[in-house]
């Protein structure tokens, strides 16, 4: 069996591709696009050396860089019974040195179709680093929103999960105020089996301030924390017995950032459409570190 070191418990399923639920809706794989076809390959990695910037996105200008991230798009609930749209830029702004994600309203409500927001995915893959991302939550005005960001590995495409291995870097939702969450999910840990290994961690400024929150990832351990690696939230070490069941942790994973409406998480305690929209995920960076071999 694994080891956790800081972990909480199991309390929330993470559902697919986004985090945790009660349960899971299966929805098929899409064919690969231009860009998730033609992936950069990994960025060198190992153990040794001093971490170097690899890649990072600073949100100077005032525009999204295409040239690192991609807008996935649609309404189709996400395998959670979601009910935003995710659009291709009309809820996403550069400016002032940070990235707004932003969920609105544009229908009656309470169901599918009614809200709009922002799912982005990095186009560069990563196989090990120290991945740091600084945001700020939504301000807390009610029930209804799931904030996340997040790495899947890159063979979900054409793949399942959990398969390809999912790794929660930061979850919110805002029914559950001053609370973070993180996650790691793999065939043989995760929501769908009630095996899934995660963490819940009180922030009182979550919403009221930036946080940075990290993940070290080698080729034998995760470390999952916030503001600096000495605030450690989780650990989890390769199993002895390692197979891509239990760590399919050394193949590429591209980063996710997005903000759900409703689902079996997000929405577990209702969607109070009179408060919450608009609503706004700031992100001031995304980096990327990795060490020489």
């Amino acid at each position: 069996m694994t080891r956790i070191q800081h972990l909480a418990g199991l309390g929330f399923l993470t559902l697919f591709l986004l985090g945790c639920a009660e349960e899971i809706e299966l929805v098929a794989t899409p064919a690969p696009s231009q860009f998730q076809a033609q992936r950069p390959a990994p960025l060198v990695g190992g153990s040794e050396g001093e971490w170097k910037l690899v890649w990072s996105d600073e949100f100077d200008g005032n525009a999204l860089d295409l040239e690192k991230w991609s807008f996935e798009t649609g309404q189709h609930g996400w395998g959670n019974n979601e009910w935003q749209n995710y659009t291709e830029g009309d809820n996403a702004t550069v400016s002032d040195g940070t990235l707004k994600i932003v969920a609105k309203k544009v229908g009656p409500g309470q169901k599918a179709g009614d809200y709009t927001s922002t799912r982005l995915n990095s186009k560069q893959s990563f196989t090990y680093g120290k991945i740091e991302v600084s945001a700020k939550m939504p301000d807390h005005k009610g029930k209804g929103l799931w904030p996340a960001i997040w790495m899947l590995g890159d063979s979900i495409r054409g793949g399942k999960w959990p398969d390809c291995g999912e790794l929660d870097i930061l979850e919110y939702v805002s029914f559950n105020e001053d609370t973070i969450h993180c996650a790691i999910h793999t065939k043989a840990n995760n929501h769908r089996d009630k095996t899934q290994l995660d963490f819940h961690q009180k922030l009182e400024v979550a919403e009221e301030k930036f946080n940075v929150y990290g993940l070290i990832w080698t080729e034998d351990q995760l470390i999952f924390y916030t503001g600096n690696p000495t605030n450690v939230k989780m650990t989890f070490d390769r199993p002895k017995d390692f197979t891509p069941a239990n760590w399919p942790f050394d193949k590429p994973e591209f980063l996710l950032m997005n903000m759900a409406v409703g689902g079996g998480w997000g929405g577990k305690e209702g969607v109070e459409d009179e408060k919450i929209f608009p609503a706004t995920m700031e992100i001031d960076y995304v980096r990327v570190f990795q060490k020489s071999k």
